[in-house]
């Protein structure tokens, strides 16, 4: 089917860096409270990825320079569809 393995060697910390990266961000912002269901849950997680992980933190992108992934995937689909 040509699927292949989204993670690496096992024991290699390299390997699930950016995952990490990314699980350490959502605890910081939200924190490690219960939530008094799924719903609510659901619906921080969503809000952190889409108004701080999204739109306003920045990265180094090689080709396009320094902006937030979806400035990012907007200039990528731009240069796709020209």
């Amino acid at each position: 089917m040509g699927l292949r393995q989204s993670c690496g060697r096992t024991g290699s910390c390299f390997d699930n860096a950016a995952a990490e990266d990314f699980c350490a961000l959502l605890k910081e912002e939200i924190g490690t409270r219960v939530r008094p269901d799924r719903a609510t849950a659901r619906a921080e997680v969503f809000s952190v990825i889409e108004t701080l992980y999204n739109r306003r933190r920045q990265r180094k992108h090689k080709t396009f320079g320094c902006l937030t992934p979806a400035e990012t995937r907007q200039r990528h689909q731009h240069t796709l569809a020209a």
